[in-house]
């Protein structure tokens, strides 16, 4: 490799989406000289979100859905997968010609691609874990016991929460920590409909908003959201968190913040008489040159499966099946979470109520599965679910299913029609060894080897989803509404719906853990084998509850980089 340049830093962060940028700004905040890496291209706030308030018709395509093989979805592929993939936003999508990757059963690797990563488009729910979470894998042997509990992290829960801002509802459930909230966003009508009737008929559940990145009341310049949507184009006010929004101007506004775009790492440069990782091999993505950057820290967080292909293609002799990977779990225990199974239904009434704006949330339904107490247990599954949902009127394009023609019909759309409410499940996935990433022998156009992906869901899943559709449908039921009918998307393992990697949520493969022998890294992220290697993105869970992760991950981050910089304040790293 022909390097062209040197160049050293305190510390070297690879990405720069929701953990990378987390890193970034307590790295220089705490006087590091930092280096963010980022393979995408450069993304300014504002000036950079190009459709965000473009209205349809100035689209070519009218801001279609963007489904696998129409057009437009051309060099998306895999990205095509996802409804969040439409014609206002492919452009913070990754290139999957550019990008590929393997699939040994249907896996939906979605990606970003610009500075920022995924935290631009990402859904903004933010969900506490608890001790049930934590505690999990050793109260029923599935995976390897946490190194931390609850009481470790909620400290940096609160931390980030202050700082990013967070719209939600206290519950005081011990299964779902309150946490620092910003004023609640409100229900419609036929939400409290539901929750009214839910909550009534099954005491022991609650109907939430749910708890969001997105504030209610302006903070740090940010401002309250106006309802303006829609949200994953780029939000020019700062009002939802992003790299953009928050981070990253934190760890500019120190100084101490440089940032490469389109540059792919290949690999991790580690000196093993020092037993340090010293710098990083880097591909111009544009030129395909090559070069060297050297730091005394190294946080990876490329997310989940990209922080995997980096550290599995960082060999040396003494690490030949990958970087810190003596204890051979590199790669494993792959998961996500599985949704798309659930019910929704009619609502009868309300005809003279309606709601305004575009409220960037909906409803969330916590976990009531597996508590730890008899009346909560199921006999045939381990773990549990939480729902997202809400409920909504159609609009006048729904003219284009109904009987009729004309001025009658277009009186009969002048009116938006009746309510409808939907809710799906988003279920726990077990940590499993078979489930689990390696390189191929085939490589992209930057030399690097491409990534191989083997993941599916396992019995205690396919179980799990049944009762994620029968309890929709019963709630649904029980509050009144008409017409309910379950839905689940799986389509058995080896045809696209409800896959592996669809929910955006995959986690693992560098897992936590007290034993070097078991796990890759330690209670603080840290890389047993190597002291100043770090990752803190999705690769380091152990298991991955049924709450949306993120707020997890910049939490971990957080808290790592306090570690590290104390540590190497006392001269150990």
């Amino acid at each position: 490799m022909h390097v062209v340049r040197r160049e050293e830093y305190d510390a070297v962060v690879v990405g720069s989406g929701i953990a990378g940028g987390w890193a970034a700004k307590e790295l220089t905040e705490k006087g590091l000289r930092t280096l963010v890496i980022e393979r995408g291209r450069n993304v300014e706030h504002g000036k950079d979100y190009i459709t965000e308030h473009k209205p349809a018709w100035q689209l070519p395509l009218r801001n279609e859905r963007l489904s696998v093989g129409t057009k437009g979805a051309e060099q998306y592929p895999i990205q095509a997968r996802t409804g969040q993939f439409h014609e206002a936003v492919k452009h913070f999508f990754i290139n999957d010609r550019k990008h590929p990757y393997v699939e040994d059963k249907p896996f939906t690797w979605i990606q970003g691609e610009q500075v920022g990563g995924k935290s631009l488009i990402w859904g903004r729910q933010v969900y506490r874990w608890s001790d049930l979470d934590f505690e999990a894998n050793l109260r029923d042997g599935h995976g390897l016991d946490w190194p931390i509990r609850y009481a470790d992290v909620a400290p940096w829960y609160s931390y980030v929460e202050r700082f990013i801002g967070v719209s939600g509802e206290r519950l005081g459930l011990p299964q779902l920590p309150d946490g620092e909230f910003q004023p609640p966003m409100e229900m419609n009508a036929g939400e409290k409909f539901a929750k009214a009737g839910i909550e009534r008929a099954f005491p022991d559940r609650r109907v939430t908003i749910g708890r969001v990145a997105i504030l209610t009341e302006s903070l740090n310049g940010r401002l309250a959201c106006h309802y303006c949507g829609p949200c994953e184009r780029g939000c020019s006010t700062g009002t939802y968190f992003s790299s953009q929004s928050s981070t990253l101007p934190a760890a500019r506004a120190t100084g101490r913040l440089t940032i490469v775009p389109n540059s792919i790492v290949h690999s991790l440069i580690y000196d093993a008489e020092r037993n340090r990782v010293t710098g990083v091999r880097v591909v111009d993505t544009t030129t395909h040159a090559t070069r060297e950057y050297y730091g005394r820290l190294m946080f990876v967080c490329a997310s989940t499966l990209n922080t995997t292909r980096v550290l599995l293609n960082s060999k040396s002799s003494r690490f030949p099946d990958g970087l810190a990977n003596s204890s051979g779990v590199l790669g494993h225990y792959l998961m996500d979470h599985h949704f798309q199974a659930g019910a929704n239904g009619v609502i009868e009434g309300l005809l003279d109520r309606y709601y305004q704006g575009n409220r960037p949330n909906g409803i969330y339904i916590p976990r009531f599965r597996n508590l730890g107490d008899e009346t909560s247990r199921r006999g045939d599954y381990v773990r549990g679910f939480g729902y997202q949902g809400g409920a909504s009127r159609p609009g006048w394009g729904r003219g284009g299913g109904e009987r009729g023609f004309g001025v009658e019909l277009k009186r009969r759309l002048r009116d938006p029609g009746g309510w409808r409410i939907g809710i799906t499940g988003f279920g726990e996935c077990l940590p499993r060894p078979d489930n689990y990433v390696e390189l191929s022998d085939q490589t992209d156009e930057f030399g690097i080897p491409l990534l191989r992906v083997h993941c599916t869901w396992s019995d205690n899943e396919l179980a799990m989803r049944k009762d994620m559709a029968a309890s929709a449908a019963e709630m649904l039921e029980a509050a009144g509404c008409k017409e309910v009918k379950t839905y689940d998307s799986y389509h058995g393992g080896d045809g696209l719906g409800a896959e592996p990697g669809l929910a955006i949520h995959e986690m693992g493969t560098a897992r936590m853990g007290r034993d070097p022998k078991t796990s890759v890294l330690n209670g603080y992220d840290q890389a047993h084998d190597v002291p100043n290697l770090f990752v803190t993105d999705g690769a380091c869970m152990a298991s991955s509850a049924c709450q949306n992760p993120s707020i997890t991950y910049m939490a971990l981050t957080a808290r790592a980089c306090d570690y590290a910089v104390a540590e190497l304040k006392r001269g150990k790293q």
